[in-house]
């Protein structure tokens, strides 16, 4: 019998990713989702046991873990995060789940000025406090973020604008999370205890990125610089969520700072194979990126 796992968040950008990564490897998928559309049609097609729950509603969460040997945390950037992770933590322990891997941010900081990055420090104090073999990931800024609805509408129009100063992150595509995340719901023992950074291949300043783009694009995509509280009025006149807004604003402040800073091997050594570049993943994309 197949070793079953949870994959909250199933279908997120990193979650879609950990349930198709998790399938290939063998694993018995369970898939959590909010509600059962295209979305979750689509995880069925893939093999996975759908089931719908909500992380605020606990004895949900108990039922999607009874069986279960290991279970991911996702959470959006919303609030919430504290009391959903109480919640899972509650619920995997009643449930016996032997493992829990937890989708931190690079940025996780009590002294953040963004909202988000704070709580995501307390979850992990939770998860810690908790007593259960957990597995922290800490990713950096994803490459899903080019195609955000803030930000693909000026690369349309060849500018990536971003108020990151001369900052420097390696982003990291959602597909080689997922990767990850599979690795280490299949063989976690060696890695319980521990924080992981996920990062992409190359280190790289926003100038750095706008030129492989442009490579990979086959059109002049330029770097925009502007000031963090310009950047976040102009996505909350866009509609962006206020929570979202105010994130940004704190993690650009933190981006400023180095927070997101470095590169590692990480998904290459869990899993055998590197992770995409951003040339790689814009050429994956073009389609959109181009459109």
């Amino acid at each position: 019998m197949s070793k079953k796992v949870l994959i909250t968040g199933a279908t997120g950008d990193t979650g879609r990713a950990a349930v198709k990564a998790s399938i290939t490897l063998g694993l018995d998928v369970r898939a959590l989702v909010h509600r059962l559309d295209a979305r979750a049609e689509a995880l069925q097609a893939l093999g996975a046991e759908v089931v719908v729950g909500d992380l605020l509603d606990i004895d949900s969460v108990v039922a999607a873990m009874a069986g279960v040997e290991a279970a991911y945390l996702v959470w959006p950037v919303q609030p919430g995060l504290v009391q959903a992770t109480v919640n899972f933590a509650q619920a995997a322990k009643e449930a016996g789940v032997a493992t829990v891997i937890n989708l931190s941010q690079r940025s996780a900081n009590r002294h953040s000025q963004s909202a988000s990055s704070r709580d995501t420090f307390l979850a992990e104090q939770v998860l810690n406090w908790s007593g259960l073999p957990v597995i922290h990931l800490r990713p950096t800024y994803f490459l899903e973020w080019l195609l955000y609805p803030w930000q693909l509408p000026f690369l349309k129009q060849g500018v990536l604008r971003m108020p990151v100063g001369q900052g420097r992150h390696a982003p990291i595509a959602a597909d080689d999370q997922g990767r990850a995340i599979a690795a280490l719901l299949k063989n976690p023992a060696p890695h319980i205890g521990q924080t992981i950074a996920l990062s992409g291949p190359v280190e790289m300043d926003h100038t750095q990125m706008a030129a492989e783009l442009s490579e990979a694009l086959g059109r002049t995509i330029r770097f925009q610089d502007l000031p963090i509280a310009d950047y976040t009025a102009s996505i909350e006149a866009m509609g962006v969520p206020p929570y979202i807004v105010q994130h940004l604003g704190g993690a650009m402040a933190d981006y400023h700072n180095g927070a997101m800073a470095g590169a590692d091997d990480n998904v290459e050594q869990l899993t055998g194979r590197r992770s995409m570049t951003v040339g790689e993943f814009a050429r994956a994309h073009a389609d959109v990126l181009n459109g």
